[in-house]
């Protein structure tokens, strides 16, 4: 239940825009993330992609560790 999937990306070393599985959607930082996150938001196929990641990936690899 503590597990977080984040995924940023960043551009010269600033992160322009996050997908948080806490938050449940983009969360721009820069111009350019704040557009980033909002036309990503708006796919919902992306958006379920994203979320379904933290139990493909995240929530699979717990009993390794």
């Amino acid at each position: 239940n503590d597990i977080e999937y984040i995924f940023s990306t960043y551009f010269n070393k600033i992160e322009d825009v996050r997908f948080s599985s806490k938050v449940g959607k983009f969360v721009g930082y820069t111009e350019p993330g704040l557009m980033y996150a909002k036309n990503w938001n708006k796919d919902a196929s992306y958006l379920a992609q994203m979320k379904a990641t933290k139990e493909t990936v995240c929530k699979h690899n717990i009993d390794i560790a």
